[in-house]
């Protein structure tokens, strides 16, 4: 196969992965790895909603921690959800298009 959706444990979602250039592909390639980018991509909003609601737990947690080392620990939790979420927006943003030439 001359690509593949992977499961990326840290994202919570499966990334592409090419072998080839965009553009090497077929249109029907094309069309066919768009249509599985498509329904993963509509699921990240819902993923960055999950992590939010962790991160809030979080904060509230850390509102009451008077043990620094868990404060700091709480805190660099937060940091590394906070950026997962901004991630998944990159990969949210990320289209392509079907090439018309022929």
């Amino acid at each position: 196969m001359t690509y593949e959706f992977v499961y990326d444990e840290r994202l919570g979602i499966c990334l592409p992965h090419l072998k080839y250039e965009w553009e090497m592909y077929s249109r029907e390639t094309q069309a066919r790895i768009l249509f599985e980018w498509e329904t993963i991509r509509g699921t990240i909003p819902d993923r960055i909603n999950e992590l939010e609601a962790l991160i809030n737990e979080k904060q509230e947690k850390l509102g009451h921690e008077e043990d620094f080392t868990v404060s700091c620990h709480l805190n660099r939790e937060i940091s590394e959800l906070a950026s997962v979420i901004n991630d998944l927006w990159i990969w949210f943003r990320t289209r392509q298009t079907i090439e018309m030439n022929e």
